[in-house]
C-alpha cells in the first residue's frame, strides 16, 4: 500500500489506540484552567515524507517552515526579511507535534474572529502576524507570493480531514495550572542554567548550523529573537511550551522534566531579558479582551503591568470573570 493512501487510513487506527491510552480522563477544567486528556485522540500532523510527489507547493511550504532563514532570513535566497529564526524553532517538527505550538487547528479554525485585532482574520493574516511579531520582519511576504501560497497549502494539507470549527486536542500549546505566586525570574535563571543553556548558550543566543545561516537552537533573547509582540512573550504560552517540549529531544508532554513552577519561572526569566521592542497600536481595540498575561497597559482592571506579566494571575482572572458576570447580569 502506498504511503499516501495510508494517510487516510491511519487516523482510524490511531484513534483506536489513542482512545485506549486516554480513556477515563477529564477534559478542559474551566475552574482550574487546566487541560487534560479526553477520549479524543491527540492530533499529530503528517510527516513531510507523506507529501505526494505532485504536491510541490505543499512541499515548498514545509521547507519554508523548516528553513525559513535560508529563504527569508538576513541572507535569504528568496528575500532578506526575517531575523534569522525559523518558523520551526517555535512550531516544532514543522508544526506537527502535540502541544508543540502546532498547526493542527489552523485550517479548521480560520477565518476566525480574534480579539487582538478586533476583527475576522484569515490564515494570511495569522501567518503575517507571525512573521512580523516572532520573526521581526518589517512586513510579511506578499499574500499572492509563491511563499505565502506554499505555507497556506502546507497548513491546509496538515488540516485535511479535520471538521471546520473543530480544534483538535493537542493543538497549539498546553495551558498549565497557575501558581499561587508570581513567577520568579531569579528562580527561572537557575532553571535556565541547569536545563537550557547547553543548547541556547549561556548568553541565550542559540546555536547555528555550520553554515551559520540556520539556527539549530534559536536565540531566546537579544536582537535576533522574538519580539515583545510575539505570542511567546506571554508567560502562559512560554511556560506551557517549555513544559511539554524542553529540553528539546529529551522530553514530551508525557514525560516532562520541568515542574509546573519551574516552567513558569524559566518563562519569567527568559521574558525578562532584552529583545526587540515592537508595538502594534491597533492591537486590542477592546482592552477588556486582553489576555490575563498581556504585559502592556492600558487595562480594563486595576492590576499593574508587572502583575499582568509575572502574576499571580488568579486574581486577574477572577476579577475578569466577576466583571463578565456583572455585565451579563448573571
Amino acid at each position: 500500500m502506498e504511503i499516501n493512501s495510508m494517510k487516510f487510513l491511519l487516523p482510524a487506527i490511531l484513534f483506536g489506540v489513542s482512545v485506549l491510552l486516554s480513556c477515563g480522563r477529564d477534559g478542559y477544567n474551566k475552574n482550574s484552567h487546566t487541560y487534560t486528556d479526553t477520549t479524543e485522540p491527540l492530533w499529530r500532523g503528517w510527516n513531510k515524507y507523506q507529501i505526494r510527489p505532485e504536491d510541490s507547493l505543499v512541499r515548498y511550504g514545509r521547507e519554508l517552515i523548516e528553513n525559513t532563514s535560508h529563504y527569508l532570513g538576513p541572507d535569504g535566497a528568496v528575500m532578506q526579511l526575517t531575523n534569522g529564526m525559523n518558523c520551526q524553532n517555535c512550531h516544532l517538527d514543522g508544526g506537527t507535534l502535540p502541544w508543540g505550538n502546532n498547526y493542527g487547528a489552523v485550517a479548521s479554525m480560520y477565518p476566525q474572529y480574534r480579539a487582538r485585532s478586533g476583527g475576522l482574520e484569515t490564515i494570511v493574516k495569522r501567518i503575517s502576524d507571525c512573521m512580523e511579531r516572532s520573526l521581526n520582519a518589517p512586513k510579511a511576504v506578499d499574500s499572492n507570493s509563491r511563499e505565502m501560497r506554499a505555507i497556506i497549502a502546507y497548513m491546509n494539507w496538515l488540516g485535511e480531514g479535520i471538521p471546520k470549527k473543530h480544534k483538535p486536542k493537542g493543538s497549539g500549546i498546553m495551558q498549565l495550572p497557575f501558581p499561587d505566586r508570581a513567577a520568579d525570574p531569579l528562580k527561572g535563571q537557575q532553571v535556565f542554567i541547569n536545563k537550557c543553556q547547553r543548547c541556547h548558550g549561556a548568553d541565550g543566543q542559540g546555536q547555528k548550523k555550520p553554515d551559520a545561516v540556520v539556527y539549530v537552537y534559536p536565540p531566546l533573547w537579544g536582537p535576533h529573537s522574538y519580539t515583545t509582540a510575539a505570542g511567546l512573550y506571554r508567560l502562559s504560552r512560554f511556560a506551557g511550551y517549555v513544559k511539554s517540549n524542553m529540553p528539546f529531544g529529551e522530553v514530551n508532554y508525557h514525560n516532562p522534566q520541568l515542574s509546573d513552577e519551574e516552567a513558569w519561572d524559566v518563562a519569567a526569566f527568559v521574558n525578562s531579558q532584552p529583545r526587540p521592542q515592537k508595538v502594534f497600536k491597533e492591537d486590542w481595540p477592546d482592552i477588556s479582551q486582553k489576555p490575563f498575561d498581556h504585559p502592556f497597559g492600558p487595562f480594563a482592571d486595576t492590576f499593574s503591568e508587572a502583575q499582568h506579566k509575572y502574576g499571580p494571575f488568579k486574581p486577574i482572572i477572577e476579577a475578569k470573570e466577576q466583571l463578565a458576570k456583572k455585565n451579563t447580569g448573571n
